[in-house]
């Protein structure tokens, strides 16, 4: 079953060998005295704690194991054989069990999965139908928050003139909302008959769904070496101080060119202070352009151009049936997709994913 058992013992031995060279270092003179490394050796040591537990168990189960084989091969009575034997059995499905757990503990966490999301969905090649598929698959994530306890905001949406979505945005806060709706990314398709065919004839339309992690607070770091601090006489009101005492503070900063001056305080290192704060925020409001202008970039890298060809899923209403292309896999009772009941779909991706991130990390 676990085709890969000596390279996932062998990372495992690893991980433990590094928790118990932490829990050495720990105990040491030189490090009980720094709060900061003691504070980053006990982060490190507790995101491994869970998957040495689990290791240990393994071991100790794998040690059971081998000897009630020992006391099988020994065994003359039926009886005992079969005691035997049955807590064999028990203690293989243990051990099954930890080792599916262990992999997925040895798999990397993505940085982002606890983040709160924002979804943009847009109408893709279709029209209005489009855009009432648009406003479709609004409301079945919508009601999919809703029954993860998590709270929906909408931040901007434009209605087609059908009562549809051009394009909805919307933020979802909740615990693991990335972590869940990450995969639904892309280009969805629809086909079924709309409201707005008369001929019943069967019409194939896209929306698009990007799913982002909330952008962290940007924490803005200035090397002093950066920047360049002139003083001179302030030339507005202060009375008789003005233009005898250097106040006015010009700060430039190097890499960028930007310059804060402050010259309101009769102090001049008041005058620091409001200029570093200027300076601040200005260089805050260029890095915010500049996440702003990648998280446009994920989204086109996300859903593609919103073509028939780039779908990830379809959603084919006359035969009751959604196609996820990206595994190959079918799900039915549409009525009760669209409602919010998508943690089914989900959950085949999670496995999936998993699957291929344990094979890349073993092989």
């Amino acid at each position: 079953m676990f085709e890969n058992l000596p390279a996932l013992i062998n990372k495992l031995n690893l991980v433990q060998k590094r928790y118990d060279e932490l829990s050495r270092l720990s105990a040491l003179q030189e490090v009980s005295t720094d709060q900061q490394r003691l504070l980053e050796i006990a982060k490190e040591q507790s995101s491994l704690e869970d998957t040495v537990n689990k290791y240990l168990q393994y071991k100790d189960i794998s040690r059971q194991i081998a000897e009630n084989e020992a006391l099988l091969r020994e065994s003359t009575e039926a009886e005992m054989t079969s005691f035997i034997k049955e807590e064999l059995c028990a203690l293989t499905h243990q051990q099954e069990e930890l080792l599916q757990q262990l992999q997925l503990c040895l798999l990397p966490r993505d940085p982002h999965d606890a983040r709160d999301v924002i979804v943009e969905i847009r109408a893709g090649t279709g029209g209005g139908e489009a855009s009432l598929f648009a406003a479709d698959l609004f409301r079945m994530y919508s009601r999919y928050a809703q029954s993860k306890g998590w709270q929906i905001e909408i931040i901007d949406s434009s209605q087609s003139e059908v009562d549809g979505f051009k394009e909805v945005i919307m933020e979802i806060k909740g615990k693991g909302a990335f972590s869940r709706m990450k995969y639904d990314s892309g280009v969805h398709r629809v086909q079924r008959v709309p409201t707005t065919e008369g001929s019943g004839r069967l019409h194939t339309s896209t929306a698009t769904v990007a799913v982002m992690p909330e952008a962290a607070e940007i924490e803005l770091a200035i090397n002093p070496a950066d920047i360049k601090m002139d003083f001179f006489h302030s030339s507005g009101a202060g009375g008789q101080n003005v233009n005898k005492v250097t106040t006015a503070v010009r700060l430039t900063h190097l890499p960028t060119g930007i310059v804060s001056v402050c010259q309101d305080e009769r102090s001049q290192l008041k005058n620091r202070v409001k200029a570093m704060a200027v300076l601040r925020a200005r260089l805050l409001d260029i890095e915010q352009r500049k996440q702003s202008e990648e998280i446009a970039h994920q989204r086109r890298t996300l859903v593609g151009e919103g073509k028939r060809s780039e779908k990830i899923r379809t959603y084919n209403f006359p035969q009751d049936r959604l196609t996820d292309h990206r595994i190959n896999a079918t799900f039915h009772n549409l009525p009760q997709i669209m409602d919010g009941d998508i943690d089914r779909i989900i959950e085949t991706m999670i496995i999936s994913e998993q699957s291929r991130r344990l094979e890349e990390s073993l092989s």
